[in-house]
């Protein structure tokens, strides 16, 4: 299992080797901000890596073109990824900034 961290709310969760960040973070009944449910078209759930990138799977050519064309080409130069399309394949620790991510319980 992945540790995933996430800031400014300081949550904390686990994700199955071959899991989405976001898959994992609604499977456990949180809120993560999204407008086409996960689909990877819309940019909402665009997440920063802050560490722990290698642990993630490379940027598919589909949601490379969604980066580029909802948040212009600059977006590729940046540790940014759709939480929705970014699966994890290695075991180890990720901290990621993504502002609106709650534990629905709350």
């Amino acid at each position: 299992m992945t540790r995933v961290i996430v800031q400014p709310s300081g949550l904390e969760y686990e994700v199955k080797i071959g899991d989405t960040l976001m898959g994992s973070a609604v499977g456990l009944g949180w809120y993560w901000p999204t407008t086409c449910g996960g689909q990877g078209v819309c940019t909402t759930c665009l997440t920063e890596i802050v560490s722990g990138g290698e642990l993630l799977a490379e940027m598919s050519r589909s949601e490379r073109k969604t980066l580029a064309a909802e948040r212009g080409e600059a977006v590729l130069a940046k540790p940014l990824r759709l939480a929705c399309q970014t699966a994890v394949l290695g075991e180890g620790t990720i901290i990621v900034n993504k502002a609106g991510v709650r534990s629905t319980d709350a």
